[in-house]
């Protein structure tokens, strides 16, 4: 595993596309949850969620997961939600998968672009007798590592059994980095053959099963959808959208938030271009910054014993009480209360 520090930087960092946290909200309503029910104590907004595609950070999306699970008191749901995962929830990613050749190009294809979507797991793929697909961690995720493995594995074997048109469920072995859990006969739907106790997951298959063509191999969707995603690399290795950019600027500030026009300075343009780009990705400056702030002073509070006053500082608040009665007003709560509370 190769999983980043527990730093506030990488949590609430651009993550996640929020197509996932779509998922699972219409895994719950499925089970009969309200939208209230599922967004309480997450601090994420339904309307919100359903309607702006910015990513979220992990940290963001690690608290609805959480909440799922207690409210759903199903263990193995990033299982279930996986398996109901269809290839458009992977936008550009997804169309070059249903036209690509076969399974060997659809690996390839997720193991260069998954960035695009969600950057909390990699994959690694090796050939011979056995082929074998390895996730690799990108940030250690104890309470909810189970259901983000589930997920992953399951949206990956069912990507391939969109390519095959074929259940692959007697070709795979999958070992699962945790203990064996009571519900293992769960995983029996995703793979006959279940193994736990690894260092990593792991999905082990036939050589012969990545020789298999697709069903709606499409030379000339292929061409498009790919490079449509290799536009989308592009952007994401220049630093992401302008969205994107300025929430990892803002991220990693400590105590001084630069202003609007510092940051238009830093992005080489003027104050009133980058207002009216940010118009373009659907927010302003201003929202991104409250939501910077919010999710670091909810992190700190949560994570370290930093007191009150230091974290106010941290967030660049010279007045505690202003500090105090800003985040009032983002939780309900007092900063205190909210520590108290562990965050619920």
């Amino acid at each position: 595993m190769t999983a980043l520090p527990l730093t506030p930087e990488h949590w609430l960092h651009p993550a996640i596309h929020p197509v996932y946290a779509r998922l699972l909200c219409a895994e719950l309503r499925r089970r009969g949850f309200s939208e209230a029910e599922i967004t309480a104590g997450t601090r994420l907004d339904w309307a919100v969620l359903h309607s702006d595609n910015r990513f979220l950070s992990f940290e963001q999306f690690r608290r609805l997961v959480a909440h799922a699970l207690t409210l759903s008191d199903c263990p193995w749901l990033g299982l279930e939600v996986g398996i109901n995962a269809q290839l458009s929830m992977h936008g550009a990613l997804g169309q070059a998968v249903a036209a690509c050749n076969g399974v060997a190009e659809a690996l390839l294809l997720c193991q260069r672009y998954m960035p695009l979507r969600q950057r909390i797991f990699g994959i690694t793929i090796e050939t011979g007798e056995l082929a074998s697909i390895t996730a690799v961690e990108e940030i250690d995720v104890p309470d909810v590592r189970e259901f983000m493995l589930g997920y992953l594995a399951a949206t990956l074997v069912r990507l391939m059994e969109a390519v095959t048109g074929q259940p692959l469920k007697n070709d795979f072995t999958m070992e699962w980095p945790f203990p064996e859990p009571a519900w293992a006969s769960e995983y029996e739907r995703l793979a006959a053959h279940n193994t736990f106790g690894h260092a990593q997951l792991r999905g082990l298959v036939a050589s012969d099963l990545l020789q298999r063509p697709s069903l709606s191999a499409d030379p000339e969707a292929l061409r498009i959808a790919e490079r449509e995603c290799e536009r989308q690399l592009t952007i994401q290795q220049q630093g992401g959208t302008l969205t994107q950019r300025i929430q990892f600027r803002l991220a990693s500030c400590k105590g001084i938030y630069p202003s609007i026009i510092e940051m238009a300075i830093e992005e080489n343009v003027s104050s009133r271009t980058l207002i009216r780009h940010l118009r373009d990705e659907g927010t302003t400056y201003q929202q991104l910054l409250d939501t910077v702030r919010e999710e670091l002073a909810c992190w700190l509070l949560l994570k370290t014993d930093l007191s009150v006053e230091a974290i106010a500082e941290r967030l660049g608040y010279e007045d505690t009480s202003n500090y105090s009665r800003t985040f009032r007003r983002w939780t309900g709560m007092t900063p205190r209360e909210f520590r108290q509370s562990d965050g619920n």
